[in-house]
Formats: structure tokens, C-alpha cells, sequence
């Protein structure tokens, strides 16, 4: 079935056609798409042609969306399983886009049987088996130099449910250990909130200290866009989910400024 899986994959890229222009200015937005090698950035190119062929990006509450901002948050995306799989997106086939923050409105049951009602405006959402929904005014908001990126926030999230509900502990490789991760990431999990109430300053963004999803969603998003903060912070989570992602994004980076010297 090799050859099937060739000829529909060929069929899927020339379903979504990136105009060379188009792909050179969703690069030249973000330091961390830049400092990607040629090679890199050809299959980032490939799998967001393959991710618009197989998900409906579409805007809502008034967002017309153009074939670049789609781009934009498919790039983004698609940075997260460069090395991985485009299958990690499997099981559910929308991106749902507003101008700029939306409203959450639902109810939850935590552990201990209490319902708690949520009506709060938010940047990002995903829901389980469903859609991934986003802040246009937020995933333009990447790459500053902060830790804070929504698309990949929320993918992260996407991927961390491959395996039911998200609890921060994707369905790692088999050439990891499912104790070490454990270990690294509850030992750090704790740790930051014990510098939260220390009131310590932190390179990583609060919101971390929610629960074990948001900790692995806010240091998958700091993994990629600030490297440098998470490797000094906690560096066998760094170590970690370099070797779930199969990317050394720090590498990356200091190899990029060493050619800019």
C-alpha cells in the first residue's frame, strides 16, 4: 500500500498549493521558523500543505480568514510533530479562529464531584475529540520573545489527549521511560509552585502552575519559542521533551546566533 500512500499524499499537496511568497513571509514572522535549517522548513512546508488539506481552518465572530493567516497557524502547528507524525492530529477535523478573545462558556466536574461553571474570555481552547479554537490577535502574537504562543499551547494539548483526558503525560516513545517523566515533570511541576508562592520571578509563564496539563501545554509552548529560559530553568524537562518532540530547538538557536556574529 506504499504507492497508496504516496499518490494521495501527492494529491494532497497539490490540493494546497503554498505560493513561495506566501511560505517566505509566514517564515520570516517567527525567530523560531526562521532558525530552522533549508531542510526543516521544506517538510514544515509540506506537512502545513498536508495539515490544510486534512483540517478546516475557518474563521468566526466576524474573522474572514486569508490563505496566509491560515498559514500562519498551521506552520505553527505543524512545528510541534515536525519530527513526530501529522497522525498525533488525527480524530477530530476543525480550527476554529475569532478576531481576538472569545467566550468560554461551560460546565466542568472536578475530582472531588464539584461542578464549576466557566464564563470567562479566553485566547485558546481544545476540546477533546473536537475543535482547536483560537484568538487571531494571540497566535499573531508568537515569537515575541515572551514564552507565549497560543497555536502551540493548545496543540500541545491536542497532542497530550492522544491518550484520553489531558493530564500532562502524552503517549511518550518506547524509547522513553514512563517513570523518569513522571519524576522530571512532577518534581518540576512542584517546584514551580512552590517559587509562585515564594512570589520568585519566573521566565515561565504562570499559568503553568493550573494543573499537570497546563504545566506540559505552557513549557511545550516555552520549549519552542524561548529554549533558552525552560533549559535554564528545568533542564531535564527540557531534556524531556526534546526527546518526545525529537527537537532541540536551543541548539537551533545558538547555532543561528553564531552565524549572525
Amino acid at each position: 500500500m506504499a504507492w497508496f500512500s504516496r499518490w494521495r499524499k501527492t494529491r494532497a499537496l497539490r490540493r494546497q498549493p503554498i505560493a513561495d511568497t506566501q511560505w517566505q513571509r509566514v517564515i520570516s514572522r517567527f525567530s523560531f521558523l526562521r532558525t530552522l535549517s533549508a531542510a526543516e522548513q521544506q517538510r514544515l512546508r509540506e506537512l502545513t500543505a498536508l495539515f490544510l488539506d486534512r483540517k478546516a481552518v475557518s474563521g468566526a465572530g466576524g474573522l474572514v480568514l486569508t490563505r496566509e493567516m491560515q498559514l500562519v497557524i498551521a506552520a505553527q502547528a505543524c512545528l510541534l510533530v515536525l519530527n513526530l507524525d501529522l497522525d498525533y492530529y488525527d480524530g477530530w477535523v476543525e480550527v476554529i479562529v475569532y478576531p481576538d478573545e472569545f467566550v468560554a462558556d461551560y460546565e466542568y466536574t472536578d475530582d472531588d464531584g464539584v461542578v464549576h461553571r466557566v464564563n470567562a474570555p479566553v485566547s485558546g481552547e481544545a476540546w477533546e475529540h473536537g475543535p482547536v479554537i483560537l484568538s487571531w490577535q494571540d497566535a499573531t502574537a508568537a515569537g515575541g520573545g515572551f514564552g507565549y504562543n497560543v497555536v502551540m499551547h493548545e496543540f500541545a494539548h491536542k497532542i497530550d489527549m492522544l491518550n484520553g483526558a489531558p493530564d500532562g503525560f502524552p503517549p511518550i516513545h518506547d524509547d522513553m521511560d514512563r517513570a523518569q517523566w513522571s519524576q522530571v515533570f512532577g518534581a518540576a511541576y512542584d517546584d514551580f509552585r512552590q517559587r509562585l508562592q515564594r512570589r520568585e520571578e519566573t521566565l515561565i509563564d504562570e499559568y503553568a502552575a493550573e494543573d499537570p496539563a497546563e504545566f506540559f501545554a505552557v513549557l511545550s509552548e516555552t520549549f519552542f519559542e524561548t529554549p533558552d529560559a525552560l533549559r535554564a530553568s528545568y533542564p531535564e524537562v527540557y531534556d524531556q521533551l526534546a526527546a518526545f518532540y525529537r527537537q532541540d530547538p536551543l541548539s537551533r538557536m545558538t547555532g543561528a546566533a553564531r552565524m549572525t556574529d
